[in-house]
């Protein structure tokens, strides 16, 4: 699987409108200006494959990029953004509702929360919004290069202290797109998803191995 070789190919806004789900899909998904986004494209080595906007709540589409025939990544809209209208809320409601739980290729989830701000109330509630859906879960905590090292590692612990009541077998990982850190363990988690090989649980790194992190 080469994530490189990801190209677009739809975006969707109506449910009735979804391609075929013949290949497996991973879809992430995140809070406003979480850096949805531009993970996307640091994972697919790409500068623009995904819209990276500056206003929050501007992607309100779901898109599909193909990866070669291993399957699709899909960019889900980011939600939590108070300057949304309420009827594009409830599009979005509607919209990434009916995809999780009923999209039958939708091998696993990426969730893409802010390192600097994890497991927001906002987050929380998407985590229960998602659970009765029993889609496997990853989570990367983007924009790691603005923790220190060892707030960094604080973080990454807490997370996964907590995930493992609020949503039991999520994976977590600490990620940056400045830093180009943590591709190599979400580009193998998502291999896994594909069918290429198993999905690995994430490991506690030393507290001088945290990747993306600044240096004491």
């Amino acid at each position: 699987m080469r994530l490189e070789n990801a190209r677009f190919i739809i975006s969707v806004h109506d449910p009735k409108l979804l391609p075929s789900d013949a290949e497996p899909e991973v879809a992430f998904i995140g809070r406003s200006n979480a850096g949805k986004s531009s993970a996307i494209n640091t994972l697919a080595g790409r500068r623009r494959l995904a819209y990276v906007s500056k206003t929050p709540g501007r992607t309100q589409l779901i898109n599909f990029f193909a990866v070669d025939d291993d399957g699709f990544l899909v960019d889900l809209p980011g939600y939590g953004y108070a300057g949304v209208p309420l009827a594009v809320r409830e599009h979005w409601n509607t919209l990434v509702g009916d995809y999780v739980r009923g999209r039958g290729a939708l091998a696993g989830v990426v969730i893409v929360m802010d390192s600097r701000h994890p497991l927001t109330p906002l987050d929380r509630r998407l985590l229960d919004w998602l659970r009765p859906a029993g889609r496997d879960l990853h989570v990367l905590l983007t924009k790691s290069d603005k923790l220190s090292a060892q707030a960094a590692h604080r973080t990454l612990a807490a997370a996964r202290k907590d995930l493992a009541g609020l949503y039991p077998g999520a994976t977590v990982q600490l990620f940056s797109s400045m830093k180009r850190t943590g591709i190599a363990e979400a580009t193998a988690r998502i291999a896994g998803w594909f069918g290429e090989s198993e999905p690995q649980k994430t490991k506690a790194p030393a507290e001088g191995e945290v990747a993306g992190a600044k240096k004491p």
